[in-house]
């Protein structure tokens, strides 16, 4: 069968990585840019950093700093309207997901036209967006290297996913001194979420060769060091080695697709305005209890159990009840709620609402199983009990 990989063009890593932006910019010959941001970074000088890069490099830039969590349609069109009417060449995302993910809505909208709404779905664009650098202020979303956005609406209440390499990234800058400062919370939360993204993309009904060595990859890196660096946000080694790996567990799902975790994670997420990292770790190991119902599934299992570290020998039926555990383990170890009641906004008569929207997420078209609407509300029924 044939099939296509997307990569990023360009990616920095480490400590000091951002330096290495200016030339590239100089290169391309970059004269106008937006930077998108959220206002924590703009106040912080995180934003000034990335300008005064910019500003070296010969680039006149200006700001938008209203970025939120789960970045609604009117956020993008907010940012729309700065980058058409400044008539920018390029789109500069300073901080996680959702910044990166309104620069890429905005990329496409600008470029194609139309409303951001037209692009749900898959490869909706008729053509590549405006250009955009990715720098990264966490490590878990992957949205620097992938093909994926995702916008709240709020009109349905939900999110809707887009998947259309025309919106990826040009460079991506992974520089540790911009992810220090994340506190332990959100490290796990982005942590987990990474985690998700490289187990996800290992179970699709799309996974391949090059996606399967991204994802078990990842998996290693990640059980090693996420505790580490949620334990001591100051661990170079450590932080290092998580920007590494969700990047590469971005470039996993971005090629192998998703599953079931975030099918239902972005109808919880965008319903209640939770983070989305959050929502994907106390969904995993519900969604794989009902994963494991599939043989192509309990094979995996067991090279997901290898990856992790898991000490012992695992067959199929074994190998599956190990990897959950482990995963449980792991959440409480850095904090994730041990259940969707803990996140006091679910409300489980919403849960036949929510099991439609997940069916329809694109995501849950690479799931190995294709559930019922009865089926995802019993997952979300189990992972409100915990």
């Amino acid at each position: 069968m044939a099939e296509r990989i997307n990569a990023v063009k360009t990616s920095f890593f480490g400590k000091g990585a951002i330096r290495l932006l200016g030339p590239e910019l100089q290169k391309m010959g970059i004269r106008r840019a937006l930077l998108v941001t959220d206002r924590f970074l703009y106040d912080s000088g995180a934003a000034a950093r990335v300008g005064q890069v910019l500003s070296d490099a010969g680039v006149e830039y200006a700001v938008y700093y209203n970025v939120q969590p789960n970045p609604t349609v009117q956020v993008v069109n907010d940012c729309i309207a700065a980058a058409r009417t400044l008539q920018v060449q390029l789109l500069v995302a300073l901080g996680g997901g959702s910044a990166i993910d309104t620069a890429k809505a905005a990329s496409i909208v600008v470029a194609c036209g139309g409303t951001v709404e037209q692009y749900e779905g898959e490869n909706k664009s008729s053509k590549p967006g405006l250009p955009i650098v990715a720098v990264n202020t966490t490590a878990g979303t992957g949205s620097e290297c992938t093909s994926f956005y995702i916008v709240t609406d709020p009109v349905r209440h939900s999110k809707m996913a887009m998947v259309d390499p025309n919106c990826m990234v040009g460079i991506a800058v992974n520089d540790t001194d911009f992810m220090s400062s994340m506190p332990p919370k959100l490290t796990a939360a982005t942590g987990m979420d990474a985690l998700t993204h490289a187990i996800e993309a290992a179970l699709s009904k799309n996974a391949n060769p090059l996606t399967d060595k991204d994802a078990y990859w990842a998996m290693q890196a990640i059980v090693q060091n996420l505790p580490r660096a949620v334990a001591n946000g100051q661990d170079e080694a450590a932080r290092t080695m998580m920007a590494y790996a969700e990047n590469v567990a971005g470039m996993a799902f971005s090629n192998a697709g998703l599953g079931m975790v975030h099918a239902m994670a972005h109808a919880l997420g965008g319903h209640y305005n939770l983070p989305h990292g959050v929502c994907n770790a106390v969904l995993l190991p519900y969604v794989l209890a009902f994963n494991s119902r599939s043989p192509v599934c309990r094979e995996r299992f067991m090279t997901i159990a290898a990856a992790m570290g898991l000490q012992g020998t695992f067959t199929p039926d074994t190998a599956a009840p190990a990897v959950i555990q482990f995963v449980r383990q792991l959440s409480a170890g850095v904090g994730i709620p041990a259940n969707l009641a803990q996140l006091n906004k679910v409300d489980p008569t919403d849960f036949a609402a929510l099991a439609e929207l997940a069916l329809h997420d694109t995501c849950m078209s690479t799931n190995q199983i294709t559930p019922t609407r009865d089926e995802v509300v019993a997952v979300y029924t189990a992972a409100f009990r915990g």
